[in-house]
């Protein structure tokens, strides 16, 4: 092809080929690499190896909720990260976080809310 001679027209024309072909080959391999890593994975032991296996930490799995927000009761709270912006607001008005504990869960076993470290030398 003798693209420098070539017309603006065709040569756009020619582009959106070439990128539809390049589109559709990138599918198609995408699929079939996907179709391998799915084979592999059941070989392998299956779907129980996903990213929390592979490194410290990760997802822990739910935890029953110990904090109910009374004014809205599908607001609430494992106990876990940060503190609720329903809950942070009540306590800044004066009440305990015990007070809106759910019947039946204990409060955090932290005393002052920090977590144990090591002691200061």
């Amino acid at each position: 092809m003798a693209l420098k001679t070539m017309s603006i027209d065709k040569l756009m024309k020619l582009k959106d080929q070439v990128e539809a072909a390049l589109s559709s080959k990138v599918t198609e391999q995408r699929r079939a690499l996907e179709s391998e890593l799915s084979k592999l994975g059941r070989f392998q032991g299956g779907a129980g190896r996903g990213k929390s296996a592979l490194g410290r930490g990760g997802a822990r799995g739910a935890v029953a909720p110990k904090y109910r927000n009374p004014e809205n009761p599908t607001e609430t709270w494992a106990g876990r990260g940060l503190k609720p912006r329903w809950l942070t607001a009540a306590i800044k008005a004066g009440k305990e976080p015990d007070d809106f504990l759910i019947a039946g869960s204990r409060p955090s076993p932290k005393a002052n809310g920090r977590k144990k470290g090591r002691k200061a030398k």
